[in-house]
């Protein structure tokens, strides 16, 4: 919790600041509710408050709606190129094997999610349908995708997670909500030509954006999170 400041902070702000934070979570079904220019705009322009490390603001944005949202999702699906098959040829998102405690931690929000669509664990077809909802943004009136100049280094993307985490606060403290999602990054030879990215961007990921829609099961879940003593040290 930020320390309080007599000056500007009052224990209610801590709360609105930790409401926003911890009601955050990746959204998968969206009603088709617009969201206005103005409240993206407010959303984005909050957002470059974040910390920039390098002082370069190395972040790129696509705000996409309507036709132009469903043709990055028609050139991936039409693409031929299925989840399990896609190269991650610009940057490496995964370790190169899994292992604990993050395998563990990784299935179990799966296996939970999948729970909650009914979804058994041999049901690859099925499995595969929900991970391609990925590229019609979960229905999501808004879809972002987000590039880097390729010349930048670990420094700028560190300072990009900081950016995207800032969104979606911003997002929660105006009543939407989002769901983050590096599963565009592969397919950047069919998003680069939709909106016109160049080739000296990396796609970094992409972002569904907009308010969501209560009646759907897989927006029950509620991942856990791993308790302090797993990894906190406090060193005195």
């Amino acid at each position: 919790m930020l320390a309080p400041d007599k000056k500007n902070s009052t224990v209610d702000d801590a709360a609105i600041v930790d409401e926003a934070i911890a009601s955050r979570r990746s959204v998968r079904a969206f009603l088709p509710d617009p969201v206005s220019h103005s409240a993206i705009r407010e959303i984005l322009e909050v957002a470059a408050r974040a910390p920039s490390g390098t002082n370069m603001q190395p972040w790129r944005v696509y705000v996409t709606e309507g036709e132009k949202k469903q043709q990055i999702g028609d050139a991936i699906l039409n693409s031929g190129i299925r989840a399990e098959k896609a190269i991650w040829d610009e940057y490496r998102y995964y370790p190169d094997q899994f292992f604990e405690p993050y395998l563990g931690r990784r299935r179990k929000v799966g296996f939970d999610l999948y729970g909650h669509l009914g979804i058994a664990r041999r049901e690859v077809d099925r499995m595969r349908e929900q991970h391609d909802r990925n590229f019609v943004f979960f229905d999501a009136p808004v879809g972002m995708i987000f590039t880097i100049d390729r010349r930048l280094n670990q420094g700028s993307w560190i300072d990009y997670g900081m950016f995207l985490q800032s969104i979606m606060i911003a997002a929660r403290a105006r009543g939407l909500h989002s769901c983050p999602q590096a599963a565009f990054a592969p397919y950047h030879k069919q998003i680069r030509p939709v909106l016109g990215i160049s080739d000296e961007e990396v796609v970094v990921c992409g972002m569904a954006l907009g308010y969501e829609d209560v009646t759907k099961p897989e927006n029950d879940l509620r991942t856990e999170r791993a308790p302090l003593e797993e990894w906190v040290t406090f060193v005195e």
